[in-house]
């Protein structure tokens, strides 16, 4: 005698009636088909231009959306370091990002494309690890304003070529999810630089914590600048470089648990753009 059950098994497996199968116990539930929403891939939050079609310029997240703070790390070398790099000097910092994976901490990393070029390897490992994210801080390294703490100056006219650049140092390396965000070596920038970069449609980020940490010897020092520093939404600036901020993984290991134990939660710049965009 055909059952029921086995009637129904007969007709799935002619797929002659695919919609009735339905009515028997499957060891799965069937999943939806994915709606145009989500399978379209989200774009990182970016800010509207300034006045005048400028660049718009991020310094910190909203101070009321909680205890939220993300450190950055700029991972600096210019274009004319080659040699010293050649001859030794350490423009990496394997330990620090260690350290921020070991204490799982989200990190925004701002590098320029000559880092990549340098640590193609090392820059694959942190655009493919989900804690992290790459932003561009240019590809040399050079000042895009003048007297800009002693770093040769790039002209108004290879300003927009020096960051895109960068981002094509990043994809030879193997960096694929390149954030668009900008940050001006040094800091340092003016209504010329922002009008130069507008073309290219990042949101420049700056900060409002400076952790002190370049060429710093003293690692409680840095930290404690860091936690006296910190407000909801803060952006804290420090350095991916051992050669020249030796003490900067010692600092973190004493910044982060101290700022969880004051109700702290890390994040990436992206999460900090995105809560001022929505509030705008």
């Amino acid at each position: 005698m055909i059952t029921p059950v086995r009637r129904a098994a007969a007709l799935c497996a002619l797929g002659t009636a695919l919609t009735a199968c339905g009515t028997v116990q499957a060891p799965h539930a069937a999943h939806p088909a994915p709606s145009a929403t989500s399978a379209a891939p989200s774009r990182p939050p970016t800010l509207a231009p300034g006045p005048g079609g400028l660049t718009p310029v991020f310094t910190n997240g909203p101070r009321t959306d909680g205890k939220i703070v993300a450190l950055t790390f700029d991972a600096d070398m210019t274009a004319d370091e080659g040699k010293r790099a050649a001859a030794g000097e350490r423009f990496d910092n394997p330990q620090l990002i260690a350290a921020l994976r070991a204490l799982k901490v989200p990190a925004t990393v701002f590098m320029t494309g000559r880092w990549a070029d340098e640590y193609p390897v090392q820059a694959r490992s942190i655009d493919r690890d989900p804690l992290f994210e790459i932003a561009n801080h240019s590809y040399s390294h050079y000042a895009f304003t003048g007297d800009c703490y002693g770093l040769p100056t790039v002209t108004a006219d290879r300003m927009r070529t020096d960051v895109e650049r960068a981002y094509t140092a990043f994809r030879r390396a193997g960096v694929t999810d390149a954030m668009p965000y900008f940050r001006f070596p040094g800091g340092c920038y003016d209504q010329r630089a922002l009008k130069a970069l507008a073309p290219v449609g990042v949101t420049a980020v700056q900060w409002d914590v400076v952790s002190g940490d370049a060429f710093a010897t003293d690692a409680d020092a840095v930290a404690r600048q860091v936690l006296d520093g910190v407000r909801p939404g803060s952006v804290v600036v420090m350095h991916c470089t051992r050669s020249a901020a030796p003490v900067t993984e010692r600092a973190v290991r004493t910044i982060v648990p101290e700022l969880r134990a004051r109700g702290y939660r890390f994040v990436k710049v992206s999460e900090l753009v995105g809560d001022a965009k929505g509030r705008r």
